[in-house]
């Protein structure tokens, strides 16, 4: 899909005392592995962890309180309005509270699956927009970049391209699931962020 923007940035949007409140709240929740799409705790083992950790490493918490959704939704729909996407969605699945220590990144991925959502409340829907919200201050941590792939372009014009936008605290981006990226490994400090898929019926 060729856009005209492939990211929406909403730079310091969400109020710092408010990042602090999702922190604190997610921090008292006992975390879990990140893992990806497919694997779940039961069916892990050493291989599969290590294979794991060559594409994701890091530590997450769900949250599906209703104050968090009321703060971002409204960023969710004025970016699809201001980029241009105009995507159909009515659902937002649960966020996810993502904590990188150093040495941890998520690797090249998209968040969109290759079919529909097959059990309810979900069931019919695809992944169409991603967020993320940056909850830590900049200068907390060191890497941890996010960064993007362009890869559906034409080949001579393909780059990458990391998010600056996004850095600071309570800055957010909007982008359709389907964009490939990646955090770099964080080097120094702890980065927090929150993500939230955004879903509705196929493309048609």
């Amino acid at each position: 899909m060729n856009l005209e923007h492939y990211y929406w940035c909403f730079q310091k949007a969400v109020p710092e005392r408010l990042c602090d409140e999702i922190v604190k709240y997610a921090l008292s929740i006992k975390d879990k592995m990140a893992l990806v799409g497919g694997l779940n705790t039961q069916k892990l083992n050493p291989t599969l962890i290590k294979d794991l950790k060559k594409t994701r490493d890091s530590n997450v918490v769900w949250l599906d309180e209703r104050w968090i959704y009321n703060e971002i939704q409204p960023y969710i729909i004025q970016a699809n309005i201001n980029a241009g996407w105009n995507f159909q969605w009515d659902w937002t699945e649960a966020c996810q509270f993502t904590k990188y220590s150093k040495g941890q990144y998520y690797n090249w991925h998209c968040d969109s699956w290759r079919r529909a959502y097959n059990s309810a409340p979900k069931y019919g829907k695809i992944r169409k927009l991603s967020l993320t919200l940056s909850l830590s201050d900049e200068k907390s941590y060191k890497g941890g970049e996010l960064e993007f792939d362009f890869r559906n372009v034409e080949r001579e014009k393909q780059k990458t391209q990391i998010c600056k936008e996004v850095k600071p605290k309570g800055s957010l981006v909007v982008f359709p699931s389907d964009v490939w990226h990646r955090v770099n490994p964080v080097k120094q400090g702890y980065r927090y962020s929150l993500v939230a898929w955004n879903l509705g019926l196929p493309f048609k």
